[in-house]
């Protein structure tokens, strides 16, 4: 027996006349004659060229509500008698019991792809801070699970209020990368500003801002929707969808994209959090470390040490750490500790530091505490604790017999074994009120002496042997 299911909602426009109004009343009809029905189905002619004489409609419903009819034909006038019609009836009921439940399992398993969609777009969002990187990985998902042919991610500048291209997935051309629109401007501009989605069932009767531009006959772009991306009520952007043949009704899918355009705007706006936080943090740093060498400058000046010690001292001895291997990022701390390495004098009293002749033991005493000085200063500065090796240690000496704690050869951090080094072939090549500089072959030749006494004797070697580069720093500083 022919047959034909038919699919629709009650009261919708593609199942009208006589159809519709089963759908709307959700009870059989039976058509004797099918020739002179006076409302008949789409398909009369068809039937009638088959020998087909009679139709039997049962509707297919769930829940009280129709979906969709079962059209049964026969070539007998007699068919459809009451017994036979009430059977079709139950059979219909079973016929709507199955795609109910299978239109239930399609419905679940693509809720299902939606919510394994969300979280691998979430895990990807909190596993990278790179936004051209999340946008990316984020346009994979949308066209990967949207009846969508292309989208993009345009950007909203908050300083000069216009949308720019951010990231796009599944265009042709290269021309959605020059996308700059004004708030208000075009479809996107208009989502952005009304915070509102757009949708544009049909480019060629509203073309927007494609009306200026080759990008809509290159692209063959048929449809859009613009949606907005709001996170914390300020607009971050606009996610675009383009069609290259005309879409679906958006209603099975408009929730999922209300998700999906919340979390790109989630991950815009971690993107920018970050960037700002990076951009404080090297505002402060540039900001401690412009107060370092303040201070440095105010500690060669009340030792009247030459101009520049500290500088200097720390250029150079930044060098030789990275020549003798100390990873870059301890650099930073072994410049800092350079700077400061004489900090802890500020404890000491003028009268002693500037005495013009010897020091009594007791006064001796007191010189040396003061790296004990720099560590109870400076330990309490979570941020300059890194670089306390220098300060506290650079008075040690290879064999024990320094202060202030009498530390010996690798017991003596490595950064304070070399800016000893640094600090005594400076101080032996500046000039001094007691004496001249010494010759750079004087000092060479005492700092090879001192190896394996006052210094560390690797330190040593790897000083010699890059001395010429540590001069031509030394002579440009001076």
């Amino acid at each position: 027996m022919p047959h034909q299911i038919l699919l629709g909602r009650s009261g919708e426009s593609s199942v009208s006349g006589a159809l519709g109004r089963i759908l709307d009343a959700g009870a059989p009809a039976i058509v004797h004659d099918l020739a002179q029905a006076p409302d008949p189905p789409p398909s009369q002619p068809a039937a009638l060229a088959m020998g087909l004489c009679t139709l039997g409609l049962f509707p297919l419903a769930s829940r009280a509500v129709a979906f969709g009819i079962l059209g049964l034909y026969s070539d007998q006038s007699d068919f459809f008698l009451p017994e036979r019609a009430e059977f079709f009836k139950a059979y219909a009921q079973q016929a709507a019991a199955a795609l109910e439940h299978a239109r239930l399992h399609d419905d679940s398993d693509r809720r299902l792809r939606q919510l394994v969609t969300l979280r691998e777009i979430d895990m990807a969002i909190s596993s990278s801070l790179d936004p051209e990187l999340t946008l990316n990985v984020f346009l994979e998902y949308v066209t990967s699970q949207l009846p969508v042919d292309a989208a993009d991610v345009l950007l909203f500048n908050p300083d000069t209020h216009s949308l720019d291209y951010g990231a796009g997935r599944g265009f042709r051309t290269a021309s959605v990368r020059h996308t700059h629109l004004r708030l208000g401007e075009g479809h996107a501009g208009r989502a952005a500003r009304n915070r509102h989605i757009v949708s544009v069932p049909n480019l060629a009767e509203d073309p927007g801002e494609f009306a200026r531009s080759p990008f809509l006959g290159d692209e063959g772009f048929v449809a859009l929707h613009a949606v907005p991306l709001i996170a914390q009520g300020q607009v971050k952007g606009v996610l675009e969808l383009f069609h290259r043949s005309p879409p679906s009704s958006p209603s099975e899918w408009r929730d999922f994209l209300h998700a999906l355009a919340a979390q790109a705007a989630s991950a815009i706006d971690h993107a920018a959090l970050f960037e700002d936080l990076q951009r404080s943090n090297v505002d402060l740093a540039l900001a401690y470390d412009t107060t370092l060498e303040g201070w440095s400058r105010a500690l060669d000046l009340r030792d009247r040490e030459t101009e520049g010690h500290s500088q200097r001292v720390a250029d150079m001895t930044v060098r030789l750490a990275r020549a003798m291997g100390v990873p870059e990022s301890d650099l930073v701390h072994i410049r800092r500790g350079a700077l400061l390495h004489d900090i802890g004098k500020m404890g000491t009293s003028d009268s002693i530091l500037f005495q013009p002749g010897p020091l009594s033991e007791e006064e001796w005493e007191i010189v040396r505490r003061h790296p004990v000085h720099a560590f109870e200063m400076l330990h309490l500065i979570e941020y300059l604790r890194p670089a306390l090796d220098i300060p506290y240690a650079h008075h040690e000496k290879w064999d024990g017999s320094g202060y202030p704690r009498g530390l010996r050869e690798e017991q003596i951090p490595l950064a304070a074994r070399i800016f000893a080094v640094i600090d005594v072939w400076d101080a032996l090549r500046s000039d001094r009120p007691y004496r001249p500089a010494w010759s750079e072959d004087q000092a060479r030749e005492y700092i090879r002496s001192q190896a394996g006494t006052h210094f560390d004797p690797r330190v040593v070697d790897v000083f010699l042997q890059m001395g010429d580069a540590l001069q031509v720093s030394r002579s440009t500083q001076t």
